[in-house]
């Protein structure tokens, strides 16, 4: 299998696409979102904010690299949720989650938030113009509710009346970078670009520095790292303890998009040591894969395999081999390949292990020795948005 093959990569994106569409429009409004392998969908009732806005995403990518007409229809469908059910006209914040139709969760979270913005500002880019106010809108609404500009950094979460609370965390600023990036790239309006810029050396440079260079989840509101938040807790999907495999190999990703709008060599020096220091602890010896997450020791801590984790390795891995090719110097342009060898590593185990070649999409969790999790394929916000975006992000490098 040539993995680096446009063919390749396309075949894919219509593939995992394919298991979702048309099965995820609810003609009621929004997106199915609960699936078992097969594709049943087992919850018709529960909808995040998070998941809402990927499957905008996914359709909006879709309809700028197919031209199909009717995936920009359903890039419509899923905002007119968001606006008129996740939506609250009276604060202008977004239920994060919702259930047969009615709120359960209201509480606004910089991470939902960052994924409003991205919808907006993919389905923008898509041609969906109506999108543009809004994600004005949401912009405005992170920076005067969660931007601390002398810190640098969005906070994480309020209550219902926007008092925040102490908690500060990496991840919600993380993806409020990739969304900033879609903004600019939507628009052209360079505050989006500054502002992805700065929260980008914020966190995979100058607070690296108090934890041995790589990205820490987990901040207290002075953003000290908080070196005890969930410590027993190290598989939770949202904020888990230790070290992210992931989500080193996802900045690195990120810094590398930041420099095609104006490349900085800090950049690709720091995408280079977070990739390198992950896939080092990370990867499975005995079975493959990368795992979760490894503590401050470099020791394994949750062994369990993510599908996210392998998606958004393997773009990084691209985008490094690249920008490695691309470089002038000999010792960098001279890691190319090897980044590339990661690249087909990580691939050549997600084919094998996460891929369901029967039904379409990728499986959610695998255990350490790759046995399924269990039998659902996409809920708590998986809609193949890493997989289906990592595929997109290396059709942007490679050339046949």
């Amino acid at each position: 299998m040539d993995f680096r093959s446009r063919s390749f990569l396309l075949d894919h994106l219509r593939s995992t696409l394919g298991f979702y569409d048309p099965r995820c429009v609810d003609p009621a409004g929004g997106f199915f979102q609960c699936y078992l392998d097969d594709g049943t969908v087992f919850d018709p009732h529960t909808r995040s904010l998070v998941a809402s806005c990927r499957f905008v995403f996914n359709y909006a990518m879709a309809a700028r690299r197919f031209g199909e007409p009717a995936y920009l229809d359903r890039v419509c469908h899923g905002l007119r949720y968001l606006r008129e059910v996740h939506r609250n006209p009276a604060t202008g914040g977004y239920a994060w989650r919702i259930e047969h139709g009615r709120v359960v969760d209201a509480t606004p979270h910089c991470y939902g938030l960052a994924f409003v913005l991205l919808a907006y500002a993919s389905a923008l880019r898509a041609g969906a113009q109506e999108a543009r106010p809004w994600l004005e809108e949401c912009f405005a609404l992170m920076e005067s509710r969660f931007w601390l500009p002398q810190q640098g950094a969005y906070i994480s979460e309020a209550d219902e009346r926007w008092v925040p609370t102490s908690y500060r965390g990496q991840n919600d600023n993380m993806h409020a970078c990739e969304a900033l990036i879609i903004a600019f790239e939507a628009t052209g309006d360079a505050h989006y670009l500054a502002r992805a810029r700065q929260i980008a050396h914020r966190f995979t440079v100058d607070l690296c520095e108090r934890t041995d260079g790589q990205v820490w989840e987990h901040y207290h509101a002075d953003w000290t790292p908080d070196l005890a938040y969930n410590r027993d807790a190290p598989g939770n999907q949202l904020r888990p303890w230790g070290y992210q495999t992931g989500h080193q190999t996802e900045w690195a990703k990120l810094l590398l998009i930041l420099d095609r709008h104006g490349a900085e060599p800090w950049r690709l020096q720091r995408a280079r040591a977070l990739f390198d220091r992950a896939v080092a602890l990370g990867w499975d010896d005995d079975y493959a894969g990368l795992i979760y997450g490894y503590d401050l020791q470099g020791q394994p801590c949750d062994q369990g395999k993510y599908f996210w984790v392998q998606a958004e390795s393997l773009a990084a891995a691209a985008l490094l081999g690249a920008a490695c090719a691309a470089s002038e110097d000999t010792a960098t342009w001279s890691a190319a390949e090897g980044y590339w060898r990661w690249y087909d590593r990580i691939w050549a185990y997600a084919w094998t292990h996460f891929v369901d070649h029967r039904h379409g999409a990728w499986y959610r969790i695998l255990h350490r020795d790759n046995r399924r999790h269990d039998n659902r394929k996409s809920y708590n916000n998986k809609a193949d948005y890493h997989t289906m975006g990592a595929c997109h992000e290396v059709l942007n490098v490679v050339a046949v």
